[in-house]
């Protein structure tokens, strides 16, 4: 990862990557506490701790830096190894891993704020959505549906329609809990109500398209 940072910077010395994270700390917690209008790259410097001219030299505008800090923050809760398929474990393991994490993200304060933010109705926010969308969500859909094509050429899972059965999943896992924070009327979530509602998610995806005879077998369980 680093070396594909300094690799990126162009001849010459490699930038201060310290910096750069720092930057990017610094445009994760400004943007959705004060919107995207409201966040000025002077106002990300003195957060950070660094000249304006070290922002634009390692950001050449304010969208660009945007779209890197959704990134940074998914790639922190969602890294890609968790797409990457561990024939060891069940499916049903790994479909659960992805979705604490994927929850996880949507329910921070931060992703909460960022959603206000894109659905606001202001003149900047139909762009900032399209933005958001792909440099967060599409991404993560993208990493899903490979990681469902492995597990349905490997034989765990029987999907027809990969990329329908991505937004499904990931629709199940937002479900009423997401729905209510975004309205701000849910109370705290505790860990075992977060782990039931994954849990119960992955349930009702593999009785959809786990193979047919372990199908049977789920449905027959609860008989």
């Amino acid at each position: 990862m680093t070396l594909a940072i300094a690799k990126s910077c162009g001849p010459g010395r490699p930038k201060d990557l310290e910096k750069r994270a720092a930057i990017l700390d610094a445009a994760k917690n400004l943007f959705p506490r004060s919107g995207f209008e409201g966040t000025s790259m002077d106002a990300i410097a003195a957060e950070a701790g660094v000249s304006k001219l070290t922002v634009y030299s390692h950001f050449t505008d304010k969208e660009t830096l945007f779209v890197a800090a959704i990134r940074e923050r998914c790639a922190e809760q969602m890294p890609a190894t968790l797409f990457s398929i561990d024939r060891k474990a069940p499916v049903r393991r790994q479909l659960e891993a992805i979705g604490r994490a994927f929850f996880a993200l949507i329910t921070q304060p931060e992703s909460i704020a960022l959603h206000r933010l894109i659905t606001a109705g202001t003149a900047s926010a139909h762009k900032l959505a399209q933005l958001f969308w792909d440099s967060g969500p599409r991404l993560l859909h993208e990493d899903f549906e490979k990681f469902l094509r492995q597990e349905v050429e490997d034989g765990q899972l029987d999907i027809d329609d990969v990329t329908r059965a991505t937004s499904q999943f990931f629709a199940l896992l937002k479900g009423e809990l997401h729905a209510r924070m975004l309205c701000g009327c849910s109370q705290p979530i505790t860990t075992d109500e977060v782990e039931t509602h994954v849990r119960a998610t992955v349930e009702f995806f593999l009785r959809a398209y786990a193979p047919c005879a372990e199908r049977a077998a789920m449905i027959k369980a609860v008989r």
